[in-house]
């Protein structure tokens, strides 16, 4: 099980120049959204990201890899990218 800190706020982004219903989609894992945040966002390497997902470096590098390849199918080939699903639980912050 992996641990997330952060949940996206949209779950789905989309171009302008088609409707939702006329779009292929790709699916972004929520592990796979986190591993973008930690590394491209906050600037964490693969090892101190991984420490923070609780999993290997190897296993970060692979979600991050997928993540990247997901997000450039959506941009380059026009297609809405989803945010759903995956192995992960999200960290509820105490008030």
């Amino acid at each position: 099980m992996r641990w997330i800190k952060c949940t996206p706020r949209e779950r789905c982004f989309k171009p302008l120049c088609k409707p939702l219903s006329k779009l292929e989609n790709v699916y972004l894992t929520l592990d796979e959204f986190e591993a973008v945040r930690l590394y491209s966002l906050e600037g964490l390497e693969h090892t101190q990201a991984a420490k923070k997902l609780k999993i290997s470096r190897p296993t970060f590098s692979r979600i991050l890899s997928s993540a990247h390849k997901k997000i450039a199918d959506g941009l380059v080939n026009i297609k809405a990218i989803r945010i759903e699903g995956g192995c992960c639980q999200v960290i509820r912050r105490r008030k």
